[in-house]
């Protein structure tokens, strides 16, 4: 979030300067356990299991929520389940992204696994694939097989630098043919990657992804559930090192000075509200092309292998030195958004039946660092 952005709620810095005047503000503001996850991937664990598992829970994955839980059953075995608690029932009312989400996670495991030279075998949904709602029954058992001869995946070397980039993109520089091919070879199951950087369709999509992410923030109860999760400082995201963070000294001493709240980022008369869609604007108008995934059809199993390609071209794109964030807002499946649904795939699926299942901004922008996290011991289900 821009600090240029916010000085307009503001009215003037002076406020924020009397907040934080002499007292080392500045210097304390970023959360440290919230980040350590990132620090102890693959440093703190000795059996494969945890050590492949310590860098799965980087995974990219809706408002973060982190859906996953495991159970673990050996130093080689293991149970996957998703938290119900952590569910987005507004925005993804049957949970297709939060299921994306949890196959990003198992492709992360599994690259991770291949670097201490352990093949991970899969099994998804092993007591039945959930129909519209997902229930309490486990989304994949994960087991690992020690192959010293295993070559590791050459995409781990990215799994501590991938990130889901909120920021504007550098319009002035494009992203090349080349580069554009290389993540669109990306191969999981039977998933199609696409992409584009052509001017007309790039525009297009632009403003699509802007109008469908300007009606969410307008669609009370959609938005409410993103400012629910939103997490303003640093003492709010080392408490709760989930959703939707807010952080540095600039926006927590506009917290401190009552400027920047839940309710004033709620409410679509507030100042804060306002510049939240101009920052919406610039964000999505930014972008220097896109990136999608179709299946045909719409089953579980579809959704998982997304999530795992996903995951590969967030690693590509990190190695690329490529910014990229996921565009969900005209993909989701509910009333508000139906018609930039129904344009999207007029536009993006090519056969009857095809589902555009993943949508993201591609360009260059300076790095903005890892997201919060929840350590390991907090997902692994109490026996």
């Amino acid at each position: 979030m821009h600090r240029r952005k916010f000085l307009k709620i503001a009215g003037s810095a002076s406020v924020i300067v009397a907040a934080t005047a002499g007292t080392g503000f500045f210097l304390t503001r970023s959360p440290t356990d919230a980040l350590k996850p990132w620090k102890n991937a693959g440093s703190i664990y000795s059996d494969p299991i945890r050590w492949a598992l310590s860098y799965a829970i980087l995974a990219p994955n809706p408002h973060n929520r982190q859906p996953w839980l495991v159970d673990l059953i050996s130093d080689t075995d293991a149970v996957l389940y998703c938290d119900p608690d952590r569910l987005l029932p507004v925005t993804d009312p049957f949970s297709r992204q939060i299921v994306i989400g949890l196959g990003c996670f198992l492709e992360l495991f599994s690259i991770a696994a291949s670097n201490q030279g352990y093949q991970a075998g899969i099994r998804y949904f092993p007591e039945g694939e959930p129909g519209e709602k997902l229930d309490r029954r486990p989304i994949a058992y994960l087991s690992l097989k020690q192959q010293p001869d295993l070559k590791a995946d050459p995409l781990f070397t990215q799994c501590l630098n991938r990130q889901t980039n909120r920021s504007p993109f550098d319009t002035s520089r494009q992203v090349s043919d080349t580069t554009l091919q290389g993540l669109s070879e990306v191969s999981v199951g039977d998933v199609r990657v696409a992409v584009t950087n052509s001017e007309k369709l790039r525009d297009e999509l632009r403003v699509l992804t802007r109008d469908a992410m300007v009606t969410e923030f307008r669609t009370a109860d959609a938005y409410q559930e993103s400012v629910d999760l939103m997490r303003i400082g640093r003492a709010e995201i080392e408490r709760n090192p989930d959703g939707i963070f807010l952080s540095g000294a600039f926006l927590e001493s506009l917290r401190l000075a009552g400027i920047l709240t839940r309710e004033n980022l709620a409410d679509p008369n507030s100042k804060a509200f306002q510049t939240g869609l101009s920052m919406v604007e610039e964000n999505t108008m930014s972008a220097m092309g896109f990136i999608w995934i179709n299946t045909l059809g719409n089953e579980r199993i579809s959704q998982i292998e997304v999530g795992r390609a996903y995951m590969r071209i967030a690693l590509q794109a990190s190695a690329e030195k490529l910014a990229i964030q996921p565009m969900s807002q005209a993909l989701q499946e509910y009333s508000a958004v139906e018609p930039y649904y129904k344009t999207i795939h007029a536009s993006l699926a090519q056969q009857p039946g095809e589902r555009v299942q993943m949508l993201a901004r591609i360009g260059y922008a300076a790095n903005t660092g890892p997201t919060p996290r929840w350590p390991l011991e907090a997902r692994i289900m109490e026996s």
